[in-house]
């Protein structure tokens, strides 16, 4: 589902903006509907109070929880079941986090990771991503959402950006608190600076009937609702400086130099005011070098960005190991001592064996 076309539903129901901005905002932050006294039942259209109930049901089917695994007290992996029993997995994170995926499996195929392992199998709508911050919200606060889980966000960035638009108007989530991670494609640098353009209340689309999961390229549809109200904050996964190396840890990714991802990154946090925030998945003996330490601290020289280190976590089947703790700590005083900004980010997920598609990869075996 695609909160674009529930708009369009609403809109035949005889809705105005206001009655759809009411029943987005109930659902998303599991609040009801009355306001200032005015019960649903005197507010809404008639045609959709008679609705209500089936609408409300097939929100709630967009996403069930399957399998809990908590690492401690802040961090648990939830493998989440969508409405056609394909499975997608998200992660409650320290101080209100929350990570989400955006397709069901991944089409990059980044050697490192299970997410791919078995390509792309369909994209999610928008609503089944922001269904997954209203089931985690169910069992804690989230303040904060990164779309770094399964799935390629360029690769469904209608439905990405529409997920953002909702979650940032009527979430009661901050801009800077919802992070873009990809890969790094052009169509992702175009559209987010578009955004910074523009600053109009986003449309349903007209006539658009193709389903979620017909094209991996989804993006380039004419289904184009986002118009700017809100900006994300946007990670790179970056993982090498070497052309070379990350074309074979990221095989699929868009061959853009590094230069260019650090420029194009450079001017979207100075337009925002949001440091990038590039990703960098340490293996031992692959990209722990100091030469690409020296390249990180040449490229990212007086950038408004931070480094996020992750240590690799172990996945059946791959003969990559992290490094030592001695070497992390190494590379993250190097870079500080360089005046970059540099942190570790644990992957959640060690303790159970969760990292990024493992969860699904095991249920759906």
């Amino acid at each position: 589902m695609r909160i674009s076309h529930l708009r369009l539903r609403l809109r035949d129901l005889g809705c105005k903006p206001c009655h759809e901005d009411r029943l987005l905002r109930g659902w998303v932050q599991l609040c009801s509907y009355d306001r200032k006294g005015s019960a649903a039942a005197t507010f809404f259209p008639a045609a959709l109070r008679a609705e209500l109930p089936a609408i409300e049901a097939e929100l709630e089917g967009l996403a069930r929880l399957h399998g809990e695994y908590p690492a401690d007290a802040e961090v648990a992996r939830l493998l989440l079941e969508l409405h056609d029993g394909q499975m997608v997995e998200s992660v409650l994170l320290p101080r209100g986090g929350l990570c989400v995926s955006t397709q069901v499996g991944c089409a990059v195929g980044c050697v490192f990771c299970m997410s791919g392992r078995d390509g792309l199998l369909r994209q999610l709508g928008s609503a089944e991503i922001v269904a997954q911050v209203v089931l985690a919200r169910r069992r804690r606060k989230v303040e904060k959402v990164v779309f770094m889980g399964m799935g390629e966000p360029a690769h469904n960035l209608d439905n990405v950006l529409e997920a953002i638009e909702l979650l940032g108007t009527q979430g009661n989530i901050g801009h800077k608190d919802l992070v873009l991670s990809t890969v790094g494609d052009v169509r992702v640098f175009e559209r987010l600076m578009e955004r910074c353009l523009n600053s109009v209340r986003p449309e349903p689309v007209e006539g658009s009937n193709r389903e979620d999961g017909d094209s991996v390229h989804a993006s380039t549809s004419s289904a184009r609702t986002d118009y700017g109200a809100v900006k994300p904050a946007l990670a790179i996964s970056l993982h090498s400086t070497d052309a070379s190396l990350r074309a074979e840890l990221l095989p699929n990714a868009p061959q853009i130099p590094v230069e260019e991802l650090v420029t194009r990154c450079e001017e979207y946090a100075r337009t925002t005011g949001y440091p990038v925030q590039y990703q960098w998945t340490l293996i031992k003996g692959v990209n722990d070098s100091d030469a690409e330490l020296a390249r990180i601290a040449e490229l990212l020289a007086g950038k408004y960005a931070v480094m996020n280190f992750i240590p690799f976590n172990a996945v059946d089947g791959l003969e990559y190991r992290r490094p030592s703790v001695e070497r992390i700590a190494v590379m993250v005083g190097t870079l500080k001592q360089r005046g970059i900004l540099a942190r570790i980010r644990d992957s959640a997920g060690q303790e159970v064996e969760g990292a990024c598609g493992q969860l699904r990869a095991r249920a759906v075996k």
